[in-house]
């Protein structure tokens, strides 16, 4: 796969997960943010494997032998990080709306240098540091601090980021090793999937004519949110690295926001689009930045 072939399907990848903000929020009118999640991921489940049957089925005992405990490793850190990116994002749908959430998730676009220093001892550049000043100002502006829901909600995105670079990072690492992102995508799915299934049975009502109800919003964060973009996001880094695959996954928010407004009528007031700008702002000057020379 080319670089253009990957930058095209991290493009797509971002659209699609901004316009799921959509079915994220109206998905749970009559049911639970762990039932929506495991609704969500058996259907992109179903989607994704048997895709990866089909294109990938004589590589896949090639690839775990490469290296069994690295394979499981990583399975292991990207469904956890996914399961808790994603139960966080959606349980703050129910507090926040959905520009705030879009875009208090793009945060871990400056986080995952961040992090790569703390897990892998990357040098993290200079930039950082004003983005996450920059970050912290978008917040003041974004978020209503005299609103305790929405301070919850925005809290839970802010905090789901942090998971979502944890994915990024470990989705990277995981393609420098092995070559089946298909199946890969689908096995993601499936934990994820189960994780939810076993917390929403404990911690809510699952009732399956209740999940009916809400099919569409199900099946477009489903079959192109859960198993298509995150298969895209695979083949993305592929021949992107972490940071620049970041820069276009903030695109994230302005999809969201720009989708809320037609479809849910959610306008922004103008702190609330200061905020935004700053917060976008400060995400792409953060991986610009250490492109320059005289950096």
């Amino acid at each position: 796969m080319t670089k253009s072939l990957s930058l095209l399907c991290a493009l797509i990848t971002t659209f699609i997960w901004g316009t799921a903000f959509i079915a994220q929020d109206t998905g749970m009118d009559n049911i639970g943010p762990l039932t929506f999640n495991a609704a969500r991921f058996v259907v992109g489940f179903i989607t994704v494997l048997p895709i990866a049957l089909l294109l990938e089925r004589r590589k896949i005992k090639e690839n775990v032998n490469l290296d069994q405990k690295l394979f499981f490793k990583y399975l292991f850190l990207m469904s956890i990080s996914l399961f808790f990116g994603t139960y966080l994002q959606q349980t703050s749908l129910l507090f926040t709306n959905i520009a705030n959430a879009a875009f208090f998730t793009v945060f871990y676009v400056p986080l995952v240098p961040i992090i790569l220093f703390i897990i892998y001892k990357t040098k993290v550049h200079w930039s950082i540091w004003p983005s996450i000043l920059l970050c912290i100002i978008g917040v003041y502006f974004l978020s209503d601090f005299s609103n305790s829901e929405i301070l919850i909600g925005d809290g839970l995105v802010i905090l789901c980021s942090v998971f979502w670079a944890l994915h990024i990072i470990f989705a990277g690492k995981f393609m420098e090793k092995f070559n089946i992102p298909i199946f890969y995508a689908a096995l993601q799915a499936a934990l994820v999937f189960g994780l939810s299934l076993i917390f929403a049975f404990i911690l809510e009502e699952v009732v399956i004519t209740k999940i009916l109800t809400e099919y569409s919003s199900i099946l477009y964060a489903g079959v192109l949110s859960g198993g298509i973009a995150f298969t895209l996001q695979m083949f993305a880094q592929k021949n992107i690295e972490e940071a620049p695959a970041a820069i276009i996954y903030s695109l994230e928010g302005v999809f969201a926001t720009i989708a809320g407004w037609i479809i849910l009528s959610q306008v922004l007031n103008i702190n609330n689009i200061i905020g935004c700008v700053l917060i976008l702002i400060a995400v792409i000057f953060s991986q610009i930045a250490p492109t320059s020379k005289k950096s």
